[in-house]
């Protein structure tokens, strides 16, 4: 009897054992432990798609188990972030947008954010491209080792209707096409937002637009090198895949965060290739990647995405700017990126409200089927 007692004893002790490992690894996750070797505690949150493969990364991941977390994403527009997401789902919102963050904030009571790094908009192109371009005086040397495009001069060539296979000596790209910048869509994507941005700036007399009246004056005028593009993505990573892969023939030119440009360089993969360039917009606008907690555990992600050196340096290795302006700056030298190095001619966005005014007016427009006439005709 005893000896039956002792085995019955020894098998529930290897039971609780085993439940205990099992229940351990459950919580680990696979990321190693966390929090000296106890359980993760998962973080869910809804990011801007640009931001999918910094989450997706192991070293990213192990950093937050190291502090007894485990952060998962879903991935949305920044607008659709602000107004179409289910937000009571996530314990964070983090949209590549500050107007949207700043939405976010406002209608959930949030009383702290936080911008751990941003990214200027810029313009992924190919040499012959910005020769062409250089010729037509839309693009000039900055002389600090990075290419400008003018957006008022771009403008003016939209309003004229004018194609490629129209300017001057092209050989290199005569294409029967509108010469026009490839975006996402407006109405969901944070990347064409932005562009809206700087050209309803450039538009409104470079000033940011703060009227009704002027958002009306404003939409009208940028309108179509929105609708004159036809059908638009509207994630941001897909327009970028097709420059990559499909070349110039396709996608002669594209509105981009530098981030997602320079994360290639910094790779080292050879997806940049040596006839690619990458262009600034003049003006240009800041896409500042706001983090609106809705929970402690989210503020502590904030927080370190914000103050771990770990997570800003890699954060630096996906092209994002940090608060740690050398670690960038190293791997722009390391890898002779053609990035800026001090950008100068930057422009805030419109508020929430006004840029949303740009938007729904410019939908409207697609809703309709009305394409604003330029001098160019169809």
């Amino acid at each position: 009897m005893k000896r039956s007692i002792g085995i019955v004893l020894a098998l529930l002790l290897g039971a609780a054992v085993v439940v205990a490992v099992v229940l351990g690894n459950r919580g680990d996750g696979g990321g190693g432990g966390g929090g000296g070797g106890g359980a993760l505690t998962t973080v869910r949150g809804v990011i801007g798609s640009e931001k999918k493969p910094f989450f997706d990364d192991p070293r990213v991941r192990a950093v937050f188990a190291k502090h007894g977390l485990r952060v998962e994403v879903d991935t949305a527009g920044s607008r659709q972030i602000a107004t179409e997401v289910k937000l009571d789902d996530y314990a964070f919102a983090f949209p590549s947008s500050l107007p949207a963050a700043e939405k976010i904030k406002k209608d959930r009571k949030v009383a702290t954010t936080f911008s751990p790094f941003y990214s200027p908009m810029a313009i992924a192109t190919f040499q012959p491209i910005a020769d062409l371009l250089t010729k037509a005086g839309l693009v000039r040397d900055s002389g600090q080792g990075h290419q400008v495009f003018d957006v008022a001069k771009y403008l003016d060539l939209v309003a004229k209707g004018t194609r490629w296979d129209k300017l001057p000596g092209n050989t290199a790209y005569p294409a029967r096409k509108r010469v026009l910048l490839t975006t996402t869509d407006v109405r969901t994507s944070n990347s064409a937002a932005m562009y809206l941005a700087i050209t309803s700036y450039v538009a409104n007399g470079d000033d940011v637009v703060k009227t009704s009246a002027q958002v009306s004056k404003a939409a009208g005028a940028v309108a179509p090198i929105f609708l004159d593009q036809g059908y638009s993505q509207s994630s941001s990573e897909a327009p970028f895949d097709d420059y990559l892969v499909m070349g110039s023939g396709k996608t002669p030119m594209v509105m981009i965060y530098e981030a997602q440009y320079l994360s290639h360089v910094f790779a080292g993969d050879g997806s940049i290739r040596p006839e690619m360039r990458l262009l600034y917009p003049s003006p240009t606008v800041l896409s500042s990647h706001t983090l609106v907690p809705f929970t402690p555990k989210a503020a502590e992600v904030g927080r370190l995405l914000t103050e771990d050196p770990e997570l800003r340096g890699l954060a630096a290795r996906y092209g994002f700017r940090t608060a740690d302006p050398k670690a960038f700056a190293d791997l722009v030298a390391r890898y002779k990126a053609p990035a800026a190095r001090d950008l100068v001619d930057v422009v805030e966005p419109p508020t929430y409200e006004h840029l949303e005014g740009l938007i729904t007016n410019i939908d409207r427009l697609y809703a309709s089927g009305a394409v604003p006439q330029t001098e160019g005709g169809p």
